[in-house]
């Protein structure tokens, strides 16, 4: 059987194909992608659905002089293959290798960079604005999610886009899923539009009366525009939203048939102002477990393909799994708690929770500014919210986080997965800043745990015994060993020390902790005694427990993973006095691109080798 991607370097070699070869291409697309992201890991299912829109778009538009804009980037896979990256595909989500989103640095044919949700439309008006300001032509398309779409940003750009005469394709894919299954009105109006055939037919039966009819008789073809709108509301109550916004609406189109999707794409260039054009398309199609699965194969480690189990799945719980049983145990016994999810269920560890409690599980969509101040008018009517996001999420929310729970000073627990250095996922999604940002805010208090017991008990402090907005944030995946804290209360403000020393004072938090007591080691042989200080809580200090130990050894390193600015380190160092001698370790002042945990943490110096290295040459 002839082989196709083997001669595709560049979009203009998909433009050589015959249709039928176009098939034939999207086949070894499916095979190609399974079987080099079983080996990188890497967003699987959402890839596998949009290898004949890609294939299509491609065909259709002329790139990179037409721009494609994709919101959130995990489905650009095909993308980058038909772009010159084909045989970088083996370095995807590796250290130094190809990024798991659209890069402009990576690429021409990469217009925006992208990784988090609903912000092609925006960025796509944008860049279509600029280019008739510039009196350029070319076409320019945002290809958006059904998940994205539920975040608010998007109907943001939806509304200013509809009311402009920006010439502007947006292709709405349609999966029923974003991560988790997709929730709420907007889904629900898109499946009636997917299960409405009346209206298809009824539309394309007046389109064709309306062609026919003689180009003098105006009257008759207004008549008969508001006829067939007419007939559109009769048959789908909500299906004029797209239209009422601004924009033409042309669907819902075969996402996985390449002749109706360069046939549609074809006839949008000829259509002046906003278009829409609604796309079906199937997640994970194409491989049997992704099909069965979409959810678990959103985001995947490396796998087997016979078996699609995971090659790195741990017996070791993760803090998502330790925080969600904590949560339910919780739940069992105050019926008060509740737990918001921005369509992140299974990832945050609440699928649990979803199952005992469905009635006290409220899954927003990605909608995080919505989450939070929902959050705060639980606390306001006496109901106690848990917020579960990923560090890199809650940013969106930051307003919210201000302006609606600390200024009022609301009960709200924020609970933040994927704090720290995250790893593969790169830039958009490394959790680093939160800490930065939370600390500056009056009213919230801020914690990290060391181990699994530190997780669960300060959850049940924060809901049982704290009044007001309160964080937990811990780590990707898995303590990698834990320190006994079980006899060690939580109380607002105290950290504990952990290994007692008389020559420096190490104080970390969270993860870093055990690599405060590797550093310890590395030091005790060099005839270094080192006193280590578990925050526990960034926000407030101990002051009196960190002040007590640095004033006995006069030397203090503070290891901090996040960027420098925004350190916890600080506001350490403010408290010494003159004679004490500090060493700042953490992040620099940069985005951390993808790679491993490990890999990152030495490229940055947070590692126990070049910890105890600097602490040797600089303080002693």
């Amino acid at each position: 059987m002839e082989k196709y991607l083997d001669n595709i370097n560049s979009p203009e070699d998909i433009k050589k194909l015959s249709n039928d070869k176009l098939n034939a291409l999207c086949l070894e697309l499916r095979d190609f992608l399974v079987d080099n992201v079983s080996k990188t890991g890497g967003h699987i299912a959402s890839n596998l659905g949009v290898v004949e829109l890609t294939v299509a778009l491609h065909y259709a538009f002329n790139c990179p002089m037409d721009k494609i804009v994709w919101d959130v980037g995990h489905q650009s896979y095909v993308h980058k293959i038909f772009t010159g990256r084909k045989n970088e595909m083996s370095t995807l989500r590796q250290y130094k290798g190809l990024s798991g989103f659209p890069k402009r640095d990576e690429s021409i044919y990469d217009v925006f960079d992208t990784g988090h949700s609903s912000t092609s439309i925006s960025a796509a008006i944008g860049i279509a604005r600029a280019r008739d300001l510039k009196s350029e032509k070319y076409e320019v398309v945002a290809v958006i999610g059904d998940g994205a779409l539920t975040g608010g940003m998007a109907f943001e750009a939806l509304n200013d886009a509809g009311r402009s005469n920006t010439k502007l394709i947006v292709i709405l894919n349609d999966n029923e899923m974003s991560i988790s299954p997709n929730v709420g009105g907007l889904s629900t109006y898109l499946g009636k539009i997917r299960t409405e055939p009346r209206y298809i037919s009824t539309k394309k039966d007046v389109e064709k009366i309306i062609d026919h009819i003689p180009f003098g008789s105006k009257g008759i073809k207004k008549f008969i525009k508001r006829t067939k709108d007419g007939i559109k509301k009769m048959v789908v109550t909500t299906g004029m939203l797209f239209e009422e916004l601004g924009f033409t609406y042309m669907g819902p189109i075969d996402g996985h048939n390449i002749d109706e999707l360069i046939e549609v794409f074809n006839k949008s260039k000829n259509i002046n102002g906003p278009l829409l054009i609604h796309v079906k398309t199937i997640k994970g199609k194409g491989y049997k477990f992704a099909e069965e699965r979409p959810n678990d194969f959103h985001g995947v480690s490396a796998f087997n393909i016979e078996t699609g189990k995971s090659l790195n799945k741990s017996s070791i719980p993760s803090c998502s799994d330790v925080f969600g049983n904590k949560l339910c145990e919780i739940a069992e016994k105050d019926k008060s708690v509740v737990a918001i999810t921005a369509a992140m269920t299974d990832g945050t560890g609440l699928k649990n929770f979803s199952k005992k409690f469905p009635k006290r599980l409220f899954d927003v969509g990605i909608a995080e500014q919505h989450a939070v101040t929902m959050a705060a008018g639980l606390a306001a009517n006496g109901v106690i919210p848990v917020v579960t996001l990923y560090s890199s999420f809650l940013q969106r929310a930051y307003d919210q986080v201000i302006h609606d729970v600390a200024m009022q000073n609301l009960h709200v627990v924020f609970a933040i997965d994927r704090a720290g250095i995250v790893g593969n996922d790169g830039e958009t999604h490394q959790g680093v800043f939160d800490s930065a940002f939370l600390c500056q805010i009056p009213n919230i208090a801020v914690m990290v745990p060391t181990d699994y017991r530190e997780l669960e008990n300060m959850l049940e402090y924060a809901i049982k015994l704290h009044n007001g907005p309160i964080c937990i944030r811990y780590p990707r995946g898995s303590f990698k060993s834990e320190i006994d804290s079980s006899d060690t209360m939580v109380q607002l403000g105290r950290g504990t020390i952990v290994k007692e020393g008389s020559d420096l004072t190490i104080i970390a938090s969270g993860k870093m902790v055990k690599i405060a007591i590797d550093v310890r080691d590395i030091l005790k042989d060099k005839s270094i005694d080192s006193e280590i200080i578990n925050l526990r809580f960034l926000k407030p200090l101990d002051e009196e427990l960190i002040l007590k130990s640095a004033l006995k050894t006069k030397k203090v390193v503070i290891i901090d993973e996040t960027v420098k600015d925004g350190s916890v380190a600080l506001r350490i160092d403010a408290l010494f006095p003159n004679n004490i001698q500090v060493l700042f370790k953490t992040l620099p002042d940069k985005f951390i691109k993808q790679g491993s945990i490990d890999e990152l943490l030495k490229e940055n110096d947070l590692n126990a080798e070049s910890i105890a290295f600097d602490i040797k040459n600089k303080l002693f």
